[in-house]
C-alpha cells in the first residue's frame, strides 16, 4: 500500500517585510529609467551628470514590483531596469532616517507630529502590495525607499557600487510567463530573502 506524503502549507508572510537580494555588504534595488539616462549608468556603473541628484528617486528591494510599476520595462520612459547595487551602511543609515510617506495611527502620535517628521526627513517608506509573476498585489507588502536631497546625492555618488541593465532579464522572464512557463519564469527571478533590518517600529514594521 503506498502513502502519499501531505504537503504543508507555506507559511504567511509577515505583512512588512524588505526583502532583496543582499550579501555581507551590499543590497540590490531595482529601478526603470529612458534609455538616456538608463544606458550610459549601466555602462559606467554609476549615474550620469544628467540624473538629477535634487530630486526624489525611489529604489524598490522587490523585482516584482519594479516589473509591476514598469510593465516589464514597456512603459514611457522606464524601457531601462537597471539593478543597482548599493552599501548595507548606505541603505541602514536611509531607513534610520526615513519617515512614512503617510500618516499612520499607532505609529505616529498624531499628524502634527508625522508632518514634522517627514518634514526633516530624508527619506520615506512607502508598503505597497508585493506582485506575483502575473503581477497581481499580495497579501504581504514590500518596500519603496524615497530619498531626497543628501539621501539622493549620497545615493547617488556615494552608495552605489554596481549598476546593471536587467532587462533583457526582464524580457525573458516576461516571454516565459506569457508563454505559460511559470516555473522556468519563476527559476530566473533574482533570489531576495528577508533583510536583516531589526524592527522599524518608526516605519510601522
Amino acid at each position: 500500500m503506498q502513502h502519499t506524503q501531505g504537503t504543508q502549507a507555506t507559511p504567511a508572510l509577515p505583512a512588512r517585510q524588505i526583502r532583496a537580494a543582499h550579501t555581507i555588504t551590499t543590497l540590490t534595488v531595482y529601478q526603470a529609467y529612458a534609455p538616456h539616462l538608463g544606458d550610459p549608468a549601466a555602462r559606467d556603473g554609476r549615474f550620469p551628470a544628467a540624473w538629477k541628484r535634487e530630486r526624489m528617486t525611489w529604489i524598490k528591494p522587490s523585482f516584482l514590483w519594479m516589473m509591476y510599476r514598469c510593465g516589464w520595462a514597456t512603459k514611457s520612459d522606464q524601457e531601462t531596469v537597471l539593478a543597482v547595487e548599493i552599501t548595507r551602511a548606505g541603505f541602514d543609515q536611509a531607513l534610520r532616517e526615513a519617515c512614512l510617506s503617510h500618516y499612520e495611527p499607532g505609529t505616529h502620535p498624531d499628524q502634527a507630529a508625522w508632518k514634522a517628521a517627514l518634514r526633516e526627513a530624508p527619506a520615506r517608506v512607502q508598503w505597497d502590495p508585493e506582485r506575483d509573476l502575473h503581477l497581481n498585489p499580495l497579501p504581504h507588502r514590500s518596500l519603496q525607499l524615497g530619498l531626497s536631497g543628501p539621501a539622493s546625492r549620497a545615493y547617488a555618488d556615494e552608495w552605489t557600487v554596481s549598476i546593471r541593465d536587467v532587462t533583457p532579464l526582464a524580457r525573458e522572464i516576461h516571454g516565459l510567463v506569457r508563454a505559460g512557463e511559470h516555473a522556468a519564469a519563476r527559476a530566473l527571478l533574482p533570489v531576495e530573502t528577508p533583510y536583516p533590518s531589526g524592527p522599524l517600529p518608526h516605519l510601522g514594521a
